[in-house]
């Protein structure tokens, strides 16, 4: 298929919308961390089903993702992306008026339903639109989604302290998913055209390196969800208060924004990404070894080397999803494939982690289970050889 080009302001405009877009896939999830003993004491969760409200968005998140794409090629973009982000709006400003457990945890399922179908369309935008800049393109993105996790993270808290209420602290960022729309509504060109799906375009669920590359997105996403779900809580347990947790929390996902922004373009040198994988990967066992050993020493280095790990392995594990097909379209349905799948597993590591938590009275042992999972991974990118990829998905 013929790359569709833009001029360069056309592109520019495309990018700051993805930005905007992008800085919306978070929040809702990432808010709830650091008011969690708030919400808490005001609703009575238990770990377990507080971990509920990360994991089933997430869940969502993979589930709405093998229909994103069809959704997307049946409204086109444009529209998609504006019924995502209404989704997303609406699921957020909601929280305004929630009384239970299960109205909360529905309106974070409604907001991972959202940002599927923007997370779906994304990578086939980005691999049609600047297909000579996939990596350096794919980290702004990235980047832009783990900003939003970092801007709520820092500010909920403050949000709640100013305001007396922790579903103000939620609900707030309503106002980015308003931005975006309006940007969005405001867009009347420079959209790709919708590219239909050929009747005769293989499935990947029979394919093993497909496999392969969601079980590896999944576990590296599922360090991402448990530290976003329970960081903050983990260090309101060792005595730190609410604010300072969730301004760990920020420090960490800043911290994911510079290595989101620096990873791919470094990578961006070789089309070997194996080097990169397993520095990150590395740098990710040697957060969790702080946290479990002396979470209170240094405790700034431990969220700065997790952040600097996950925030570089996110967008790499897609990056080289991407490096297997050069077909804007199938690279797209390949991503889809990774990411539905890969969310699905992610999500359940913030209800283990949870139940651990209720069993044991510490959240140590889920450290060392995802640390335990990061050695995996580095066996599984010893795999990654681009040189034989067209071999394994045509």
């Amino acid at each position: 298929m013929e790359n569709v080009r833009a001029t360069s302001r056309p592109a520019l405009w495309l990018m700051v919308g993805i930005i905007l877009v992008a800085l919306n896939l978070r929040p809702s999830m990432a808010a709830v961390g650091p008011l969690l003993s708030a919400i808490r004491g005001d609703i009575g969760l238990s770990f377990s089903l507080a971990s509920l409200l990360t994991m089933l968005p997430v869940m969502a998140m993979g589930l709405a993702m093998f229909f994103g794409l069809r959704v997307s090629q049946r409204l086109g973009e444009q529209r998609t992306v504006v019924l995502s982000l209404l989704i997303i709006g609406v699921a957020t400003v909601s929280r305004l008026f929630l009384d239970t457990a299960a109205e909360l945890i529905l309106s974070a399922v409604l907001a991972g339903i959202g940002i599927a179908l923007i997370q779906a369309v994304m990578p086939t935008l980005i691999k049609s639109r600047f297909s000579d800049h996939v990596s350096v393109c794919m980290g702004l993105y990235v980047t832009s989604i783990m900003g939003g996790a970092a801007i709520a993270a820092s500010f909920s808290p403050l949000v709640m302290t100013r305001t007396g209420s922790w579903r103000v602290g939620l609900a707030i960022w309503a106002a980015l998913a308003l931005v975006a729309l309006l940007f969005w509504c405001g867009r009347r060109s420079g959209m790709p055209t919708p590219v239909s799906v050929s009747p005769h375009d293989k499935s990947f669920f029979s394919n093993s390196r497909a496999w392969l590359l969601a079980i590896f997105f999944g576990l590296g996403t599922a360090s991402y969800t448990c530290v976003l779900a329970w960081l903050a809580p983990y260090y309101v347990e060792k005595g730190w208060s609410e604010q300072n947790a969730g301004l760990l929390l920020g420090f960490l996902t800043a911290m994911e924004v510079l290595s989101g922004l620096l990873t791919p373009a470094i990578a961006n040198r070789s089309r070997d990404r194996r080097r990169v994988l397993v520095a990150l990967l590395a740098l990710i066992m040697a957060g969790f070894c702080g946290l479990i050993l002396c979470p209170q020493y240094l405790s700034l280095l431990w969220p700065c080397l997790l952040g600097l790990g996950i925030g570089g392995l996110f967008p790499m594990s897609l990056i080289v999803s991407l490096d297997h097909l050069d077909n804007p379209r199938r690279a797209g349905g390949l991503t889809a494939f990774v990411q539905g799948i890969g969310y699905l597993i992610a999500g359940l590591s913030p209800l283990l982690a949870g139940i651990i938590r209720d069993q044991l009275g510490s959240f140590e042992w889920a450290w060392w289970s995802l640390t335990g999972l990061m050695a995996l991974m580095i066996l599984m990118v010893l795999r990654f050889d681009p040189r034989h990829f067209a071999r394994h998905i045509h």
